[in-house]
């Protein structure tokens, strides 16, 4: 368990906040590309506690700014669109797509364009790439190099979606970082096509040991499951602290990527990756993906409800056999249990056991990352030339005396067992 203090520490990201501040220093998902077009309306962002507006300008470029405008604070997201800027409908001022005030129409003619010149405007530097926009909303001049990820480069339908989660970033992370709970949360909810390769293994096991290998960016996990006839089901797993979560997918098969995003203390952003490095999209998996959920890929897990309803919980399911009674997309399943625990989980209040390794390992590299931020390092191997875009999950199953810390994910070894175990 964590201290309260500690908890602390972790949990807040509003400016002036050690976990706040250090965040910012890195590049970050802020909004879909596809959700602004050029000279269209502007969108709210909240990320790390604060309000932004982002916006696509006449030319196609995307500007990211603070949401008050310079002058008296109006949201510039009620502004109008135009000519490469954005113009407050308060008083007409316009700040343009390079975060310039070009235009103070309130001023005398002779002053106009000096009182313009001097206006200070916080603008942030932006990347698109994977279909998301990313900012950087740190303090130095030069932001750190930006995630070369596979998923940057996607096939053109790949799939990007966001849910909008009751609950703090940790939380979200932790949850995602959790294997074990595959046995017993998402037991009878996971889709057909994928539960006879995933869920028929798993069940064999509902207690898998956890072993890691260290890398410059985070580290590289398995959760070993042992089968029936000695053989070993490993979910390898690529951890990229402090957002991204590189989910076990078989060699030649799809993959997810998730990534979870603060958007204050209380609300988190779960962007989820559906992609295929191997080829188009399969058509199971796009329907794996938007099955049971909301058309708003802004918000696709917006109609799983709340406390108030209890998330719309089945009980007449469950004692039919539905193990969780949460009926929607089976990804709702953690976002629900990450709101449960309240806005922000009090870890100080934790008993936790083995299969909770991963989460320890996950927090303390967290606190080394807040004393390296503090002494001006850059935290989670940022400094380094890395090569991101190799960063891949994999499932794979073996004999129980191979070693699964020499296995390539991008190029695994194949084997034959006399026994699929698995339904076909």
């Amino acid at each position: 368990m964590l201290s309260k203090e500690d908890n602390e520490r972790l949990t807040r990201v509003g400016p002036g906040t050690p976990m706040g501040e250090l965040l910012r220093e890195l590049w970050t998902p802020a909004l879909r590309s596809a959700s602004i077009v050029a000279d269209g309306a502007p969108k709210r962002v909240r990320l790390l506690g604060q309000n932004f507006v982002a916006f696509r300008a006449t030319d196609g470029r995307v500007g990211f700014m603070n949401e008050g405008c310079p002058h008296r604070g109006a949201s510039l997201a009620l502004g109008r669109n135009e000519a490469n800027g954005l113009r407050c409908i308060f008083h007409g001022w316009k700040i343009d797509v390079d975060g310039r005030c070009v235009d103070t129409p309130t001023e005398p003619a002779a002053r106009r364009a000096a009182f313009a010149a001097s206006v200070p405007v916080k603008h942030y530097p932006v990347r698109e790439a994977g279909g998301l926009v990313w900012v950087y909303l740190g303090r130095q001049q030069t932001p750190p190099s930006f995630y070369d990820f596979e998923m940057h480069a996607p096939p053109a339908d790949a799939l990007v979606r966001c849910a909008i989660v009751h609950g703090n970033w940790l939380q979200g992370i932790e949850g995602q970082l959790d294997s074990a709970h595959l046995n017993f949360l998402h037991s009878t909810s996971i889709p057909a096509q994928d539960s006879r390769r995933v869920g028929a293994l798993v069940s064999h096991d509902p207690s898998p040991r956890f072993e890691f290998i260290e890398r410059p960016y985070g580290f590289r996990e398995a959760a070993l499951r042992t089968l029936p006839d000695g053989s070993i089901y490993a979910r390898i797993r690529e951890v990229v602290p402090p957002y991204y979560l590189f989910i076990p997918g078989e060699h030649g098969e799809p993959r997810l990527v998730v990534v979870v995003v603060p958007i204050d203390d209380e609300w988190s952003a779960h962007w989820y990756y559906y992609l295929n490095p191997f080829g188009p999209l399969p058509d199971w998996y796009r329907e794996f993906a938007v099955e049971k959920t909301h058309a708003d890929d802004d918000d696709f897990a917006g109609d799983r409800g709340g406390v108030a309803n209890m998330w719309h919980q089945n009980r007449a399911a469950m004692r039919d056999g539905h193990w969780s009674g949460l009926e929607k997309n089976f990804v709702y399943e953690d976002f629900i249990i990450e709101e449960s625990m309240g806005p922000i989980s009090d870890r100080s209040q934790e008993y936790l056991g083995s299969s909770d390794l991963v989460i320890v390992r996950f927090r303390r590299m967290l606190f080394q990352a807040l004393d390296d931020h503090k002494q001006g390092k850059l935290p989670f191997g940022l400094g380094d030339r890395i090569d991101f875009s190799g960063i891949r999950g994999l499932a794979i199953r073996f004999p129980g005396s191979f070693e699964w810390r020499t296995i390539d994910p991008r190029d695994p070894p194949e084997f034959q067992f006399a026994e699929a175990l698995v339904a076909e």
